[in-house]
C-alpha cells in the first residue's frame, strides 16, 4: 500500500539573490533558485522520507520552468500544479545589505500564482492526502486564492484529512485590519497550528508562550506550535506544555527556517512520534535551513537529521 503524502497549496516563485553584501544596484552577480512557503514545507517533508505534492499555478516561461524542474527535482507530485499560458510566474529578489541585514522584495502582482482558483484545487488529490498544509500568505494573494483555500480545507474535512495551518502573516500583501478575520476564521480550520510570537498576538492572544499557545487552542486545533525562533518553540497539545530549546547555529541566511521547523514537525507527526519528538526535530531543521544560503537547501535529509541529532546531543554532554 503507498504512502499518503502531506499536499500542499500557494505560490512558488523564481529567486535571484546578491551573492555579496551591499545594495542589490552594487551587486554584479546574482545566484538563480526558487522559494516559496508552501513548497518549501513539502521539500522538507520530501527530505525526511514523507511524500509530498504541491498546487499551484506557474507561468508558461523560463522561471515557471524552473520551479516544476527545482520541485521534481525533490521528488515533490506536481500532478496538481497548472501552467498559466498568460500570467508570468513571480519573482522575489534577496538581497543582505550588511552580514546580518538582509531584505526580499516581490513582483507577484499579476503573477500566476495569484491567479490560484479554486478549480484548480483537484478533490482527487486533496483526499487522498495524508495531511493539507495551508499558510496565511495564499489567501492574501487574491479572492480567488483565498477561495482556493477554502475549497482544499473543505475538501479535507469531508475526507477526514487533517489540516495544518501556518499563520505566516505578511504585511507587504495585507494590513493586521485585513487579515485578522481570515487568518482567525483558517486558524478555527485547523487541526495543527503554527504562529510566530507577533501572529499569535495578532490573532489576540497575550502573556507568556504557554497562555499564547492555549489561547489559540481555544479556537479548536488540538495541537498549537508557539514558533520563537533563537529562542525555541513552544506546544500545546492535549492540554500539555512542551518546550524546545533553540539549537544553536550559524546564520547564514534565516528565510525559510520557519517553513523546515514546520516541515520537521508534520514529518515527525506523520510518523507518528511524540510531541517532544516533533518539537526537536523541528528545532533541528530549522537551525540547518539557517547555516545554508537559500529558502529550502538546508533542510536536512533523514540520514542528516540523525547525525544532526547525535551533534546535538554531544553538544548537551
Amino acid at each position: 500500500m503507498s504512502i499518503r503524502p502531506l499536499v500542499t497549496m500557494g505560490e512558488t516563485m523564481a529567486l535571484l539573490t546578491a551573492t555579496g553584501e551591499g545594495p542589490l544596484r552594487h551587486q554584479r552577480t546574482l545566484e538563480l533558485g526558487t522559494g516559496g512557503a508552501e513548497s518549501n514545507v513539502a521539500i522538507g517533508v520530501s527530505r525526511l522520507g514523507v511524500p509530498a505534492a504541491w498546487i499551484g499555478r506557474v507561468g508558461d516561461d523560463e522561471f515557471g520552468r524552473l520551479v516544476l524542474a527545482t520541485l521534481r527535482a525533490e521528488n515533490i507530485d506536481t500532478g496538481a500544479v497548472c501552467t498559466d499560458p498568460t500570467a508570468p510566474t513571480g519573482l522575489m529578489l534577496k538581497e543582505r545589505r550588511t552580514l546580518i541585514d538582509r531584505r526580499v522584495s516581490y513582483y507577484r502582482r499579476g503573477s500566476a500564482g495569484s491567479y490560484l482558483a479554486p478549480e484548480d484545487v483537484s478533490e482527487h488529490v486533496v483526499a487522498g492526502a495524508a495531511l493539507l498544509h495551508v499558510t496565511g500568505i495564499t489567501p492574501a494573494l487574491s479572492p480567488t486564492a483565498h477561495e482556493a483555500v477554502l475549497r482544499a480545507i473543505r475538501i479535507a474535512r469531508r475526507h477526514d484529512v487533517p489540516v495544518s495551518f501556518d499563520v505566516n502573516y505578511r504585511s507587504a500583501l495585507w494590513s493586521p485590519q485585513e487579515a485578522h478575520s481570515c487568518l482567525l476564521a483558517l486558524a478555527r480550520d485547523a487541526d495543527v497550528l503554527f504562529a510566530g510570537e507577533d501572529e499569535a498576538a495578532l490573532l489576540g492572544a497575550t502573556g507568556d508562550h504557554a497562555a499564547m499557545a492555549a489561547h489559540l487552542g481555544a479556537f479548536g486545533p488540538t495541537e498549537v506550535v508557539i514558533k520563537r525562533g533563537a529562542h525555541g518553540a513552544y506546544a500545546i497539545a492535549d492540554g500539555t506544555v512542551h518546550e524546545v530549546a533553540a539549537v544553536p547555529t550559524t546564520v547564514v541566511d534565516p528565510v525559510g527556517a520557519g517553513d523546515a521547523f514546520v516541515a520537521g514537525y508534520l514529518a515527525e507527526r506523520l510518523a507518528g512520534a511524540p510531541v517532544p519528538q516533533r518539537l526537536q526535530t523541528a528545532a533541528i531543521c530549522g537551525a540547518a535551513a539557517c547555516a545554508v544560503r537559500g529558502d529550502w537547501e538546508g533542510s536536512p535529509r533523514r540520514a542528516e537529521l540523525n547525525r544532526l541529532a547525535q551533534l546535538e546531543m554531544e553538544v548537551q554532554r
